[in-house]
This record gives structure tokens, sequence and C-alpha cells, in this order.
């Protein structure tokens, strides 16, 4: 054996004799004094051929496994990193450390920064199979064969927190997980669940583009909140299920400073309908299409409604008074009318202008009861024309026999 290789052998802990002080040519110095000064300095490349037990706690018959070419056994195993170099170049030093004393009896392999002291890398004893890995550009958690840039894989509910620590003014904490059914965001501490994206769910199905603009189904946005489908079940809903009941609630607001509208479109039939609040005086609501002849209906502040076009109400329910015209009909006698008229004053069987004022007006009603005060007065008017003609036959014969007798 060689004395460099026995200078060797002493330096990493084995029981080999040495001279009080030899000096080599080659730079070697090998000292057993207790002073300060390193047992073992040497001044050019070292070659160790062999596995190599570094710290206090090497013994001389130390053994080596197979995957085993360098120990560093020690009560507080370290390793530092000296840089050497001088401003301004980088210089920090750095470190790896086991089982840091500092850190409350913790087992975990750490990466210290010799400057702050800071320990910005960690893994725990006990951490699971791939619990990092690096491949090329990816990362992996939890996978040995990440496929993208950051690849998470768990069994039950892969799971990323955000959170501002107590220090912070206003504590927060967001899980971003998956679940069997779908992508959720877990507000920690309020115990609620404001964002979710159900699995399947169909593409663009919630889009916030470059310019702001939000789509529900359109690949591109046409207005600031765009809602499209192509299986005819386009809609929106608002629905309020809590609250006292019983309670009027604004559930629909347009806001501008000036005039607004909504529109409807049927893009199978080409029309086109407005519904408008006039932006001048006098600020009606108007109803109008396409055409422009003017609207079809306005209705002013004061509550005067125009139509320009007709005015037609039919339903199944309108119970027209043609029954008037039945010859079962029992046609109310003109004497029990006037008395009825002049006790409540108005007609019988129309509201009196108090009922109006309390209940106000049912057009559809009101022309159903004209209608049959009408159809009334007609039968009244044709049995006044029968009794007419009768009188009118009777002057006629008693005109021949007044004629006769003058003769």
């Amino acid at each position: 054996m060689t004395r460099l290789a026995a200078c060797g052998l002493c330096a990493l802990g084995l029981a080999l004799p040495a001279a009080a002080q030899d000096t080599f040519t080659s730079g070697v110095t090998i000292s057993d004094s207790d002073s300060a000064e390193a047992d073992l300095f040497v001044t050019d490349v070292s070659v160790l051929d062999g596995e190599t037990c570094i710290g206090n706690g090497c013994v001389s018959d130390e053994t080596f496994g197979s995957d085993v070419t360098l120990k560093l056994r020690d009560a507080t195993p370290s390793l530092t990193f000296i840089d050497s170099s001088s401003p301004p170049f980088p210089d920090r030093d750095w470190k790896l450390v086991v089982n840091d004393p500092d850190s409350g009896g913790l087992e975990r392999f750490s990466i210290k920064d010799g400057e702050t002291g800071n320990i910005p890398f960690t893994v725990t004893g006990g951490a699971q199979e791939s619990a990092l890995v690096l491949s090329g550009s990816n990362v992996g958690l939890g996978t040995s064969l990440p496929q993208k840039a950051l690849h998470m894989v768990a069994t039950n509910s892969p799971t990323i927190r955000l959170e501002l620590d107590a220090s912070a003014l206003t504590p927060r904490i967001f899980d971003l997980y998956l679940a069997p059914g779908g992508f959720v965001v877990h507000d920690e501490l309020a115990g609620t669940f404001p964002f979710r994206v159900n699995a399947e769910a169909p593409t663009y199905a919630l889009s916030v583009f470059g310019d702001g603009e939000i789509g529900i189904g359109p690949s591109a946005a046409a207005a600031p909140l765009h809602v499209q489908r192509d299986d005819g079940t386009a809609r929106v809903l608002v629905e309020n299920t809590g609250g006292d009941p019983g309670v009027a609630r604004e559930m629909f607001n347009m806001t501008n400073n000036g005039g607004s509208y909504f529109t409807l479109d049927n893009t199978d039939s080409g029309t086109t309908w407005f519904f408008n609040h006039e932006n001048a005086a006098p600020n009606r609501f108007i109803i109008a299409d396409a055409v422009a002849d003017g609207p079809e209906m306005s209705l002013s502040a004061d509550g005067v409604l125009t139509v320009p076009g007709g005015f037609v109400v039919g339903s199944t329910t309108l119970n027209v008074p043609d029954y008037v015209f039945a010859p079962e009909y029992d046609l109310t006698p003109l004497s029990e009318v006037s008395a009825f008229i002049a006790e409540n004053r108005h007609l019988p069987d129309v509201p009196s202008a108090a009922q109006i004022a309390r209940d106000g007006l049912d057009m559809t009603d009101m022309q159903m009861r004209h209608l049959k005060k009408i159809e009334e007065l007609t039968l009244y008017t044709l049995a006044q024309e029968a009794r007419l003609e009768a009188q009118a036959r009777e002057i006629a014969d008693l005109r021949k026999l007044v004629e006769t007798l003058l003769e």
C-alpha cells in the first residue's frame, strides 16, 4: 500500500497508524495533532477507489451495501457548499441538511440557504413513492411519468391549497381539487363551494375572452355576456329560493344613463320586436317592430295607453252574451230596470263608479257587459218596434172604420 493511499484511509476514519507528520512533495500533509489544523490536507487532485464514510459516527468496520458508495454518519449529518467567489459573482453558500435539530425533531432532508438560514426545499420522512418527479420539463406529483408541465395524481381528490396564513390581515384558505363529480373550488374557512365544473361539461361551457366578455356556450362572445346553445335549451333563469316569504324583490334590472331597450328576434320568421324605454320626453314605454312606421303601443308615465291599431281580446273563457237572443232568455222588464236605476244610480249587472274606484276596471269583462246591454237594448227596441207596428195597424183599421161610418 502506498503512503498516499494510507493517508487517505486515515482521513476516512480507518484505524491505520500514521507518522507524527509526513509531508509529500505532491502536497499531502498528515497530522495526528489535536490542534485546529486539519489531520489531512491535500492541495492536489484526490481519487478514492472504494466506498467512503465521513463523520464522527463512522466506525472501523463500517459496512457498505451494493448501492452505497459514500456515507455521511453523524448525529447531525450535513453537507455545506461554500462559494469562495467575490462579488459581483454569485457567492451564496448552501447546505444539505438531514433531520435538522432546529426543526423540532422533524425527520426530513432539506436544502438550507447558508446566508438567510431559510429552508426553501424539504422532503419529510415517509414521503410517498414519486411524491416529486422531474422528467424533462415536466413536474410530477404522485406520478413517475408526468405528462404535462405539472401533473398531479392521487387516488382520492388531488388537491392544491392556496392559503393566507394567520399573519395576513384576513386569513383565507382555498382548495382546488378534483372530485369524482368534477373540478371544485372550496372555501375552506367558509365551508362553501363557490365554483364547480362538472365532469363531461361541454366545450366552451364557460369562457372569459381577451376583451373581458364572457361566453356560456359560444366559441366567441358577441356581448359582455353571451349565452348560446344549439339544442334548443338556451335560456336564463333567475330564481330566489330563500329569504322571508311573501316579500316582493327586484329580480331583473336594466339601468342606463339614457334610453334602454331589449329585443326579441325571430331568426326563423325574420321578425323583430323592441321593448323600448324612450330616450326623449315624454320617456314612454314603447313596443315596436322593426318596420319604421311608429310604435305599435306606447304607455306614458301618466298612464295613457296608446294603441294605433286595433285592440283584440280573445279567450275560450269569454262569456260572449249571445245567450241574450235565446228564446228562453228572461229579459228584465223595463219597469224593473227603471226601479233599479232609481235606487242604485247605475245599470243592473254593470259595476258602479265606487266599485271601479275600489277594484279597478276589467276591460274585457266590461266589454262583455256592454255587449250584453247593447243586445238587451236591441231586444227592447225590437219589442218596441213590434208594439208600434201593432199600434199602426190598429190605427189604420180604426181609420177605415171611421171612413165607413161617415159614408
